[in-house]
């Protein structure tokens, strides 16, 4: 028997707990690790085979230069220097603007992205091109005006709910909450709680629903507006927590005045009985909603988000038990970045804003591609691939194709590092140390720092390493005293560290701890004289102590505890996890001695901070989190008090938002009825990115996990299929105005008429043989939300021939 150790998947936002049994450096067997507190056992057949992912043929060794006779192998000293001098000559002559950063937000690696922000920051960029702006930021705009900050979005708070509302969310295939098989099985189950549904197809969570509202394909902001409306003319909102909670009600009331709700719903094909039985419900019950990317990928995106989050308002579930809550975080997924603010970025060509600090994929080909004279030339991808997992795969050939510089990490040689200059050989989320910030869990506050498991082979680095040796021969990093990387090199416990750390931080220990007291730190560190040296901090650790672990994200990670606000620690007491107050510290007289020793050392007050609660506590947690490898809960939240947890200035949640008024007005039968209207050209709807529990979106590259399996086909409705004249297990051609892609079919009844599914991740092509169909041929990048620009995979028209 090998050697079993902790770890958790990389191959969804769940993480979930594995415990791999190893044997010469490889991963043998996986089960769930049942010490896992988040997943508690639980795994998925994604977990269980995540050794493909790992391990394979394509696995890369070493740094790699595209030639004029292909790739050659290069050392990592050749890649730093011609990468970094490259990158400084692009943006000498063309400016910071012409710089692109992509990634740092895969499935199971963040810590990479504080690496490539850094370098990104430093190179005087702004452009980060994030996975979460294909999905999630139209959402998290729409958070941003309810609640005050993008980064403080809801999630449902299952556990204290007497009802979820799943719309657009096939948790039973997908996930995107802990154990969701067996949390939608629990409430379809119990006599005390509903599961309802909203969604066209009979996806499998909808085959367990207590209620399932089979909407039209492309009606959701029709149906939304309809159950806002019935619910105000019945006078069934909570009036007692509007006049508590709620900002601008008397306005927004207005829009729904007159509305022609049988119209709207005859549109949706749904009964009227049917969703206004579902609105007394919503009126009186404790519920939640968990909304996916069939709104968020659907038309009127923003606007859908915006009448759910309205509809949940007015019957009081925001910020309370049960609801849709703030929850908490270790690292806030991303910075609050406002679209009014004139500092905030917008894209050179498309104008469009960072949300959440991110720009969205969907834009960047169009920008590459145009004549501005500040157009992106160089891109640094990071983990992303993407030539298969963003929309239109041909415009972002073609743009690729036209860069001065790109530059990929990868695992493996992808479709993307293909069109690469460098290909740089990055080590997997199981031969790293790494961790991530998905919020998913309330009222507890989950983290994991993730051990390798295995070690890494060649000349693989971590993402951070990587992004540190450019920023090191670019010139970017700030000198590093001897004496940081002595305690470095000398320390056991990492105290002494910490204290030539503090010294280095600079000769303010008050401002520090104020700025610690507040739950914005990084926030302002960006601010302009706040710290100087913390803006390149990572890179500092990953010199020092990174060298030391060899693991830059390790290093990071220590900085982050040490970064920790105030208001976290206190989170932390409620699960038991105490922070030593100065009178404990008396049972330490030596760190006390040392801490004095350090001050008078480096000439500076900085290193007695280290006795404060705040760092005393980091240093407590980053150690009991090291001797937890299976994670743990950090903090809890008060479930009575989420309100606290919102922050606009007058502290209620903002239901007016302006910017959406028109376009949330224009919404109604009549305009909707001409815009649904089947092209004759493409008569059906094409829902581009099918979850089923064989797509790991592109991570697999390996297709022996899914030997004979039939995973990726064209599901359709068989009335649809007789009338096209085919069967199941004909190949069939589909046609959209992007492309033209060759797929078997699979005929099911669970598939609405009108409507056919393909799954996302495929097309990968291997020893000359492709797996499947790339879906994102078949997308435009250009068909997208007009304030976000998240894409609308879920709605693509489309038409299906015969062959043959």
């Amino acid at each position: 028997m090998g050697e079993r150790k902790k770890t958790s998947c990389v191959l969804c936002a769940q993480n979930c707990g594995l415990e791999v049994e190893i044997e010469d450096n490889k991963i043998v067997k996986v089960k769930g690790d049942k010490d896992n507190p988040r997943s508690q056992g639980y795994v998925c057949v994604k977990g269980i085979n995540v050794a493909y992912h790992h391990d394979h043929e394509g696995r890369l060794l070493y740094p790699l230069k595209k030639t004029a006779e292909g790739f050659v192998r290069i050392s990592w000293e050749i890649a730093f220097a011609e990468i970094s001098e490259r990158l400084k000559s692009i943006i000498a002559k063309h400016g910071p603007e012409s710089y692109v950063y992509m990634g740092g937000g895969g499935q199971g690696c963040h810590v990479d992205a504080a690496f490539g922000t850094a370098l990104m920051k430093k190179l005087g960029s702004r452009y980060h091109y994030n996975p979460l702006a294909q999905e999630l930021t139209g959402y998290f705009w729409v958070c941003g005006k309810m609640v005050g900050r993008q980064n403080r979005f809801l999630i449902p708070d299952e556990h204290h709910s007497d009802m979820m509302v799943a719309v657009g969310w096939n948790g039973m295939e997908s996930h995107q909450m802990p154990r969701a098989p067996l949390v939608l099985r629990e409430f379809s189950k119990n006599p005390d709680r509903l599961l309802v549904v909203i969604d066209p197809r009979k996806s499998e969570t909808a085959q367990i629903a207590n209620i399932h509202i089979a909407l039209r394909p492309g009606t959701d902001a029709l149906l939304f507006k309809a159950m806002i409306a019935i619910i105000l003319a019945e006078g069934w909102e909570n009036k007692d927590y509007i006049a508590d909670n709620l900002a601008g009600f008397d306005h927004i009331r207005e829009w729904f005045k007159n509305f022609d709700i049988k119209g709207a719903l005859e549109l949706c094909e749904v009964s009227y009985d049917d969703v206004k039985n579902l609105c007394r419900e919503m009126s009186v019950r404790k519920w939640c909603v968990h909304t996916d990317l069939g709104i968020l990928m659907n038309r009127h995106s923003t606007v859908v988000s915006y009448l759910v989050m309205i509809l949940a308002a007015l019957c009081g579930r925001l910020c309370v038990p049960g609801g849709n809550v703030i929850t908490g975080t270790l690292v806030p997924l991303g910075a609050h970045t406002d679209d009014g603010d004139p500092k905030t970025w917008r894209t050179q060509v498309t104008k469009l804003p960072a949300i959440m600090g991110f720009h969205p994929p969907n834009v960047l080909p169009e920008e590459i591609l145009s004549d501005h004279p500040k157009r992106p030339r160089a891109v640094i991808n990071a983990g992303a691939n993407p030539l298969r997992s963003y929309a239109d795969t041909i415009a972002y050939e073609k743009a690729f194709l036209k860069l001065d510089l790109l530059v990929t990490f990868e695992l493996a040689m992808t479709e993307t590092a293909v069109l690469s200059h460098y290909v740089l050989p990055a080590r997997s989320g199981l031969e790293s140390y790494d961790a991530t910030f998905f919020p998913w869990t309330y009222p507890e506050i989950y983290f994991q720092i993730r051990q390798p498991v295995v070690s890494p082979l060649g000349e693989r680095k971590e993402c951070g390493q990587i992004f540190t040796g450019i920023a090191g021969k670019a010139g970017l990093l700030p000198e590093i005293p001897a004496y940081l990387i002595e305690a470095a090199g000398q320390d056991k416990d990492l105290f002494d560290y910490a204290l030539a750390f503090l010294a280095f931080l600079g000769k303010n220990p008050l401002k520090l701890l104020t700025m610690l007291a507040k739950d914005d730190f990084w926030t302002q560190v960006e601010a302009k004289g706040a710290f100087e040296t913390l803006k390149t901090v990572p890179f500092v650790l990953a010199e020092t102590i990174g060298k030391k672990y060899d693991s830059a994200n390790l290093a990071a990670l220590f900085g982050v505890m040490m970064s920790m606000p105030n208001h976290l620690r206190k989170s932390a007491s409620r699960m038991g996890i105490k922070a030593p107050f100065f009178a404990s510290i008396l049972l330490e007289p030596e760190k006390i001695l040392r801490s004095f020793i350090a001050a008078f050392k480096y000439r500076s007050i900085m290193p007695l901070v280290a006795l404060t609660p705040q760092v005393r506590f980091s240093e407590k947690l980053f150690h009991t989190l090291l001797e937890h490898p299976e994670g743990m809960w950090i903090g809890m939240l008060d479930i009575e008090r989420n309100i606290k947890e919102v922050r606009t200035e007058d502290k209620k949640i903002n239901l007016c938002i302006p910017e959406l008024e028109e376009w949330l007005k224009s919404i109604d039968p009549q305009s909707e009825k001409k815009a649904l209207n089947p092209s004759p050209e493409y008569p059906l709807i094409l829902n581009a990115g099918r979850h089923t529990k064989n797509v790991a979106n592109t991570l697999m590259r390996d297709p022996t996990w899914l030997k004979g399996k039939r995973a990726c086909t064209m599901a359709i409705n068989p009335e649809d299929a007789q009338a096209l004249g085919i069967a199941d297990g004909d190949k069939v051609k589909i046609v959209t105005e992007a492309a033209a892609e060759t797929i078997e079919v699979e005929l099911t009844d669970a598939t609405r008429k009108g409507q056919v599914l393909i799954p996302h991740g495929f097309g990968l092509v291997q020893n000359g043989k492709a797996y499947g169909v790339n879906v994102n041929r078949l997308t435009k990048n250009t068909y997208r939300d007009p304030l976000a620009a998240t894409p609308l995979h879920r709605y693509v028209p489309c038409r299906v021939e015969k062959i043959g």
